[in-house]
C-alpha cells in the first residue's frame, strides 16, 4: 500500500516573516527554545482518493495541511513552528523519514507541541498511534493536537478525547479497506496478464498507444543483449559490471533519468557505475524472453511491508505478451551458467573453461591454476580433491592450452559431421537417446508408483492413529510423535514425486532436444576457431580422465557432455562414415 515517492523534509518557518508577532508571542519566544512540530503526511492512496473526488491539490494536500497548521500555530501563539513532512508515505507504519526526524527532536527534549491536521495524518495504525499519543508524547512532555478532530492532550477529560480511540480504529479500518480494494484490483489485473510492475524493466518502454503493453527500447536492449552475451562467454556479474563501467555505459537509473523515464531508484554519483546486483537482476528477469510474470512477491499484511518471494509454481506466467529481447534457449543457458560457481584467481586471469571442467573419476570440479609468473602454456586444471597424494583422488591434471586444443578438435568434428551427415547423425542419436530415455523413464515411473502408493498408505495410517487417539487407545504424546513422523515422510515423498515427474518430462523431451541441438550446431558451420559463446552454447561439461602412461608416453583423455544430448559417440560415427 505504501509507495515511497519523496524523502521526509524538515522546514523551519519564521512567523515574523509572515505576520508581525504579538507582544505575548514575543515574550513566549524568549521564554523557550522548544519548537512546535507541525507534522504533514500524504500517502499515494490519499492522493488518488482526492483525484477521484475531484479534489486534487485540496483537502489532504501537503500545501493545505501546512496552511491549516501554520495558521493554527499563529492563532494560539505556539513558538518556533517547524514543519516535518512525509509526502507519499502510508500511515500504516511509522517508518517515515519526516516522522522519525520529528521523533528524534521529541526524544531530544526540543519539542513542546506537536500538531497534525487530524488523527489520520499522524497514522492509520490504531495500536501504534495510541502508543505515541498516550505514552511517547506524555513521556517527553509534548502536547499533541489534532485540529480537525478537536483532540488535545492538554484536556484529557473532553468528550473528543474519549472517542479518539474510536476514530483511530476507523482510520485503521479505512487503510485496511483501501488495501483490500487495491489487492482485489491487482489480483484481477494480474490474472488477466496485465503487468503489475509499475517500473518497466530496463530494455523496454511503455507502449505510447497502450500503457499496459511494453515496446522494446532499442538502445537499452542492446545493453541487455551484451550483458547476456558476456555471461554466455563465461564472465561473472562482477566482471560484467566492471567492463560496462570501463566502457562508460550508462547504468539503468542514469539512462532512464536521461530519457525522462520515471524510476524509483536513487541516482548514483557516477552515472557509469554498475552495481553487481543490477547485472544479476537483469540476468534473472524472465520478462526478457517475452513473458509477463505476475505475483513474484507478496506482503503478509498492510503492517508488514517486507517483500517476500512467491514460490515459482505459484507465480502467474503469461507467454508472448511482448517482444522478446533474449531467446529462451540463451536465457535458460545463462541460468545454467549462473548455477556454476567460478573460483576467481588472485591474478585476475580467467579461463573460458572455468566452471565447466570436472574430474572423470570423483566428479569434483577441476581448479584453474595460474600465477602472474606463468606463461599461457603453464596454466592448468587440477582435480579439487587432489592434495599432493593426501586427498581422495589422483592427480587429474591438464594444461589449459591442451584442453582448448582437444575440445576444439572434438567440437569441430561434431559440427562437421552434423553438417554433412545430419540424417545419419539424427538416426544414431535418436536410437541412443531412446534407449537411455526408455530405461530412465521405466525406472522413474516405477519409483513414482511406489512413492504414490506409500503416500496413500500414510494418509490411511494417519486416519487410523487419529481414531485411536480419540478412542484413548494411544496417548496424546504418542499420537504427536507418530503424526510428526508421518508428516515428515509425506513431505519427503511429495518432494520426491515432483522431482520424478520433472525427470520423466525431461526424458520424454529428449528427441525434441536433439532437434534443438542440431539447430544450434547449424549456426556454427563456418566457425573457424573456438569462441566462449559457442563453447557455452554447445557444451555442458568436460570430464578429464586420469592420464594413461602405459605406452611410455602421457596420454590424456577427455569426455565432453554436450548440452541437450549428452555424450556423442564421435569415434563410432566416424567408423561408420569410413565403412
Amino acid at each position: 500500500m505504501t509507495n515511497t515517492q519523496s524523502l521526509g523534509t524538515i522546514e523551519a518557518t519564521n512567523p515574523v516573516l509572515a505576520v508581525a508577532p504579538l507582544k505575548e508571542e514575543t515574550e513566549m519566544l524568549r521564554a523557550t527554545d522548544k519548537i512546535t512540530a507541525l507534522y504533514c503526511r500524504l500517502s499515494v492512496e490519499d492522493l488518488k482518493e482526492d483525484k477521484k473526488g475531484g479534489k486534487e491539490d485540496e483537502s489532504n494536500s501537503i500545501q493545505n495541511q501546512k496552511m491549516i497548521l501554520l495558521q493554527y500555530a499563529k492563532e494560539h501563539r505556539f513558538p518556533n513552528p517547524t514543519f516535518f513532512v512525509d509526502d507519499g508515505y502510508s500511515g500504516t507504519n511509522f517508518d517515515r523519514p519526516g516522522f522519525q526526524a520529528m521523533l528524534a527532536e521529541i526524544e531530544a527534549g526540543r519539542v513542546a507541541v506537536c500538531c497534525t491536521k487530524d488523527l489520520s495524518r499522524l497514522g492509520r495504525n490504531s495500536s501504534l498511534t495510541g502508543l505515541y499519543i498516550n505514552f511517547t508524547f506524555p513521556k517527553y512532555n509534548v502536547r499533541y493536537i489534532a485540529i480537525n478532530d478537536h483532540f488535545d492532550t492538554i484536556d484529557p477529560n473532553s468528550t473528543d478525547s474519549d472517542i479518539a480511540g474510536i476514530k483511530n480504529w476507523f482510520n485503521e479500518f479505512f487503510a485496511k479497506d483501501t488495501s483490500r480494494k487495491i489487492r482485489a484490483v491487482n489480483k484481477a489485473k494480474g490474472e488477466r496478464g496485465v503487468p503489475l510492475t509499475v517500473n518497466v524493466p530496463f530494455g523496454y518502454r511503455k507502449d505510447p498507444e497502450d500503457k499496459t503493453k511494453w515496446a522494446v527500447d532499442e538502445a537499452a536492449a542492446l545493453v541487455v543483449k551484451r550483458i547476456f552475451k558476456l555471461c554466455m562467454e563465461g564472465r561473472g556479474p562482477m566482471q560484467i559490471a566492471k567492463l560496462l563501467q570501463e566502457e562508460k555505459v550508462l547504468n539503468p537509473t542514469a539512462y532512464k533519468k536521461r530519457e525522462g523515464i520515471k524510476t524509483p531508484s536513487p541516482e548514483t554519483a557516477d552515472p557509469y557505475h554498475w552495481n553487481t546486483n543490477t547485472v544479476v537482476h537483469i540476468l534473472e528477469r524472465r520478462e526478457y524472453t517475452g513473458y509477463t510474470v505476475n505475483f513474484k512477491t507478496y506482503t503478509n499484511s498492510i503492517w508488514d511491508k517486507k517483500q517476500r518471494e512467491t514460490p515459482i509454481e505459484k507465480q502467474a506466467v503469461f507467454y508472448n505478451t511482448h517482444p522478446a529481447i533474449i531467446e529462451q534457449e540463451v536465457f535458460d543457458k545463462v541460468q545454467e551458467i549462473r548455477q556454476q560457481r567460478h573460483r576467481r584467481t588472485k591474478t585476475g586471469k580467467s579461463s573460458l573453461f572455468s566452471g565447466m571442467v570436472y574430474c572423470a573419476d570423483c566428479g569434483a570440479k577441476m581448479r584453474y591454476c595460474t600465477t602472474n609468473y606463468f606463461e599461457k602454456r603453464q596454466d592448468h586444471f587440477v582435480c579439487a580433491n587432489y592434495r599432493s597424494n593426501t586427498g581422495s583422488c589422483s592427480a587429474h591434471f591438464i594444461r589449459a592450452v591442451v584442453l582448448e586444443e582437444l575440445v576444439w578438435m572434438h567440437m569441430r568434428t561434431v559440427i562437421s559431421y552434423v553438417s554433412r551427415y545430419e540424417d545419419h547423425f539424427r538416426a544414431v542419436m535418436e536410437q541412443k537417446l531412446r534407449l537411455s530415455s526408455e530405461a530412465a523413464i521405466r525406472g522413474h515411473k516405477k519409483r513414482l508408483a511406489q512413492a504414490e502408493k506409500r503416500l496413500g498408505e500414510l494418509d490411511r495410517l494417519f486416519i487410523r492413529i487419529y481414531e485411536d487417539n480419540v478412542a484413548g487407545r494411544i496417548t496424546d504424546e504418542k499420537f504427536s510423535m507418530m503424526s510428526k513422523t508421518y508428516e515428515d515422510e509425506q513431505a519427503q515423498l511429495k518432494e520426491e514425486i515432483q522431482t520424478l515427474q520433472k525427470e520423466i518430462e525431461v526424458q520424454e523431451q529428449q528427441i525434441e532436444n536433439l532437434k534443438q541441438f542440431i539447430q544450434r550446431v547449424r549456426k556454427y558451420e563456418d566457425l573457424d576457431e573456438l569462441t566462449p559463446y559457442a563453447l557455452r552454447e554447445l557444451v555442458k561439461a568436460i570430464y578429464i580422465e586420469a592420464p594413461d602412461k602405459s605406452s611410455g608416453k602421457r596420454h590424456q583423455g577427455i569426455r565432453i557432455s554436450y548440452d541437450l544430448v549428452g555424450f556423442i559417440p564421435v569415434e563410432e560415427l566416424l567408423k561408420q562414415e569410413t565403412a
